[in-house]
């Protein structure tokens, strides 16, 4: 397996170059564009890891998959679709189209950022501080890493430049999906601050694959919710990309404009990849390549 990582990481490195880190969020600018990484954890517990895995990232839109397990958790599925759609959308992650010209009394998924924000508003907590940390507790649980902290200089620099991300709170607001935008906006941010690497995001989605128990064997999630979520990552997870993404890899993935990539194969692995050289889409434009060619060797498509 190793060797095969390795190949896979030379291989592509490459087109990292074709790619651009964000803009947008003034410390992302800062991560190496040529870096790529991945760790796969395999049902017999193997972890293996190839390439620039030891560079801590932030989850950032990976959250949305926490986020929406836990308000799922804290309220029901009903409560939480009753505010947000499940239509995947071929709009960017960041738009609000659909819901202004098609007069949508609600944002189509909970991966993109006006769902997301309303799914982060739905977690349970008196405080922002109770809301974050119940979350982060959810991360370390599945991750089973104790050690995993929001990144405060990243959440610094995203809530500086959050403007779109503000407006559409604002949106929200008026709509009355949610109650409170400073708040609801300062959850998400925390929760896109959140540092991990690329083990981390391999226990994470090995978490997922089965069906909520941990690596170590504790069942943390229902089982119902684990596949809720994997459902949603396969129609809405890479953006508006996914559909490509379903075709050519076929294996529920959430990626984050940090440049990371969760990827869960159910019953099979949990696979995590760092690469912050995105493609048009937001996606790791080298992370895509390599989840591609290993589906393929491994036939890990779940189609």
């Amino acid at each position: 397996m190793r060797e095969l990582l390795d190949q896979l990481i030379e291989k592509h490195r490459p087109k990292c170059r074709e790619g651009e880190v964000p803009g947008y969020i003034p410390i992302l600018r800062e991560q190496n564009p040529l870096s790529l990484g991945i760790t796969v954890i395999s049902t017999d517990q193997e972890i293996v890891s190839a390439g620039d895995c030891p560079v801590h990232s932030t989850l950032q839109s990976i959250s949305k998959v926490f986020a929406l397990i836990l308000a799922i958790m804290d309220c029901g599925e009903q409560e939480v679709f009753d505010k947000v759609g499940m239509e995947p959308t071929g709009d960017p992650f960041n738009s609000i189209y659909k819901m202004e010209v098609f007069s949508h009394a609600k944002p189509l998924n909970p991966m993109i950022n006006a769902g997301a924000m309303i799914v982060s508003s739905l977690i349970k907590g008196s405080s922002v501080s109770e809301k974050v940390g119940r979350l982060l507790y959810l991360v370390r649980e599945m991750a089973e890493n104790d050690q995993i902290q929001i990144n405060e200089e990243v959440f610094r620099s995203e809530w500086e430049h959050a403007h779109r991300n503000r407006a559409l709170a604002h949106f929200l607001r008026e709509l009355g999906l949610i109650d409170d935008v400073d708040e609801t906006l300062e959850v998400y941010l925390r929760q896109c601050a959140i540092g991990v690497d690329c083990v981390d995001l391999a226990k994470m989605g090995f978490c997922l694959a089965q069906y909520g128990r941990t690596y170590s064997g504790k069942q943390l999630i229902p089982p119902s919710i684990a596949r809720l979520v994997k459902t949603f990552m396969v129609t809405c997870g890479m953006y508006n990309a996914s559909g490509e993404f379903a075709i050519k890899v076929g294996i529920p993935a959430k990626s984050g404009v940090s440049g990371g990539i969760l990827a869960s194969v159910p019953r099979r692995m949990g696979i995590g990849i760092f690469g912050p050289a995105l493609d048009k889409k937001g996606n790791s434009i080298g992370g895509v390549a390599v989840l591609e060619d290993l589906s393929r060797e491994w036939n890990l498509s779940i189609f």
